[in-house]
């Protein structure tokens, strides 16, 4: 039993209670435990949405020289910001944009995350907000291809 809370406590980033809790009301099943997981994680992000984001990072991404990509990222403060899973998202968003043809954040959440299309962005979205802690926007980016 320890292995299967280590393994889905690393895969969802929910804390070890929460995930002894849904694999005890999956009674042991691995996957109906991720979608309790899942479905709390949603309920957390959702309690979270109304809190002001003042804070967060700014990321770019160059491909070849002829595509560039900023983004805009908000959470709550600067110590969220700081962090390496925070960080990582804001990468993953940029690695995003650059490989999608969206032109704004309501169609970029409903995206497939192009190295995992079980995930949506808004479902990665909310995976962060689950393991931070904290509300987390995606405020605006912008893409750039060499010649238009």
């Amino acid at each position: 039993m320890t292995e299967k809370i280590m393994k889905l406590r690393e895969e969802t980033g929910a804390g070890i209670m929460d995930v002894k809790r849904a694999l005890d009301e999956a009674k042991g099943d691995e996957k109906k435990a991720r979608e309790i997981l899942k479905a709390k994680g949603l309920e957390i992000a959702q309690k979270k949405s109304e809190r002001a984001t003042c804070a967060g990072l700014i990321d770019s991404y160059v491909h070849l020289g002829k595509l560039g990509v900023l983004v805009e990222v908000q959470c709550e403060t600067d110590f969220v910001a700081k962090t390496d899973e925070f960080k990582a998202f804001v990468h993953e968003v940029a690695l995003q944009v650059a490989n999608s043809d969206v032109k704004d954040v309501k169609a970029l959440l409903k995206e497939e995350y192009f190295k995992d299309p079980s995930k949506t962005i808004q479902d990665m979205l909310h995976e962060t907000i689950t393991k931070t802690g904290e509300n987390i926007k995606i405020a605006k980016f912008v893409k750039i291809k060499l010649g238009e």
